[in-house]
């Protein structure tokens, strides 16, 4: 029988995060068996693990479908795989990167901190960024410009856009079905919808309608896109920023990303991972 390991990653102590579901198994099921059991255990990723060469072979699948890399799920993988090895550092091998995930237990949580794949940005196009405020009844004057829309990228596509209130960002809603259309007809994982309460502190919301959820509350790769992005402008206060996500829909999480002032360069996203009940 598969043990399937429920884990909630970016945690805000021993409550809120983003559960993930976690399998790792002598040898991967097939793509089809993956999907059937990601859908089934009903969170946003599910991550399934096997050793390889010095690490593990990971991939990722939502409800709907696979996904290049998710940040959550890593920080649940290195968080079961630190209960299973002890702590350490693990080598990923992802389908299209290679990353790094370390683990360690303090008490009844555990730490945990990714290397993300690559970053870049781009301005995004007009009319995309036309369509995505319309989805969620924004206006161009809820923008907050210093952080223009843009798409952003760290192992995964993001469309970044930051909002000028923080109630704005409160009140965010949107039609799953219509949100799916656009993310994936622009190849967005998710849209990433920010406000910067100071330099070095984000609130954030990701909607996830590419992958049939609603929202994420903590989105380990957009925190590193993020991070990529704001470093592409110029905005490297500290070369540290702390995100606070899930907090409008009661699950309120942590996440921390730190970088280098190497463009390009990997982000570390870390934070606290909790166990959750029904396990198995």
């Amino acid at each position: 029988m598969m043990d399937i390991l429920r884990i909630a990653a970016f945690s805000d102590g021993n409550s809120g995060g983003n559960p993930a579901g976690v399998v790792i198994e002598a040898q991967l099921p097939d793509a089809s068996e993956m999907q059937r059991i990601a859908h089934e255990v009903g969170f946003s990723e599910t991550a399934f693990a096997t050793p390889y060469e010095d690490g593990y072979r990971v991939r990722y699948f939502s409800p709907e479908s696979e996904v290049p890399f998710c940040g959550h799920a890593t920080i649940a993988l290195g968080a079961a795989l630190a209960l299973q090895e002890g702590d350490d550092v693990f080598e990923l091998s992802l389908n299209e990167a290679n990353i790094s995930v370390e683990g360690r237990c303090e008490g009844d949580l555990i730490w945990a901190a990714l290397r993300s794949p690559l970053t870049k940005s781009a301005p995004a196009e007009p009319s995309l960024v036309e369509g995505a405020l319309a989805l969620f009844d924004y206006s161009y004057d809820d923008l907050d410009l210093r952080i223009p829309p843009a798409f952003a990228e760290a192992g995964a596509t993001h469309l970044i856009l930051a909002l000028r209130e923080r109630s704005k960002l409160a009140a965010m809603d949107y039609d799953l079905d219509e949100g799916r259309t656009l993310m994936n007809d622009a190849g967005l994982v998710t849209i990433s919808l920010i406000y910067a309460e100071g330099d070095q502190l984000f609130h954030a919301r990701n909607a996830f309608a590419s992958g049939g959820v609603l929202e994420d509350p903590a989105t380990g790769a957009a925190a590193a896109a993020l991070a990529g992005y704001l470093r592409d402008l110029g905005w490297a206060h500290g070369n540290s920023i702390e995100i606070i996500q899930g907090e409008d829909m009661g699950a309120k999480s942590r996440l921390k990303a730190d970088f280098s002032d190497n463009s390009g360069s990997s982000i570390t996203v870390s934070g606290y991972a909790r166990m959750m009940g029904d396990q198995g």
